[in-house]
């Protein structure tokens, strides 16, 4: 049995911390695991600055409201469904996801969450689990999945390579150069076509 598993941001949303960026003005909030493959020291940094800035989860959270699923993606997905079971594998978190999983037609999703302090300051996080993508490729694998998987970053590699069939969407051209193995697509008609043809 087939299970097709979706990073969220960069695949079906826009990237937050970008948006985030953009509505916040502070420049540096756009690097995301497209730029630096250790989540854990990504998030760590994220969290310096906003508290530099007196910025926290109810500021993010405002703009997240805003953020639209990217064009096509709703559709891209409500046909996918049609043809597989499919599951969202995300290092985002709870206290940001759900804004966009309602406009995506409430998909499942495995993510993290934050911790965060009675006045709103993101503290820390909570990972689901160490390498919680592969580890969830490699947990659906042990009961009886074939999974395949669709990224765009340097933190979905891994869950790309170990399933039995994996592709890049709209990824950067360092990743795409690096990883020739990886069919790479730009188009959800196309990721769509790849997909269908990998189905068992």
């Amino acid at each position: 049995m087939d299970l097709v598993c979706l990073d969220m941001e960069g695949v079906l949303t826009p990237e937050i911390w970008i948006e985030f960026s953009r509505v916040s003005g502070i420049p540096e909030l756009r690097r995301t695991t497209r730029d630096e493959p250790d989540y854990r020291k990504l998030m760590h940094w994220r969290m310096g600055i906003l508290k530099e800035h007196g910025l926290g989860l109810k500021e993010i959270q405002a703009v997240i409201d805003e953020i639209e699923p990217l064009p096509g993606a709703r559709a891209f997905l409500d046909a996918l469904r049609d043809r597989a079971q499919a599951v969202i594998l995300s290092d985002t978190f709870q206290e940001f996801a759900k804004p966009l999983l309602d406009k995506l037609g409430r998909p499942t999703i495995f993510c993290n969450s934050l911790v965060v302090s009675e006045h709103g300051e993101i503290t820390d996080i909570r990972m689901r689990c160490r390498d919680s993508k592969l580890s969830t490729v490699r947990a659906l694998q042990s009961v009886g999945f074939e999974t395949i998987a669709v990224g765009d970053s340097y933190n979905d590699l891994d869950m790309l390579q170990a399933s039995k069939a994996g592709f890049l969407f709209r990824t950067t051209d360092q990743i795409r150069a690096a990883y020739p193995q990886l069919p790479a697509f730009t188009e959800y008609d196309d990721l769509l076509f790849a997909i269908t043809g990998a189905l068992s």
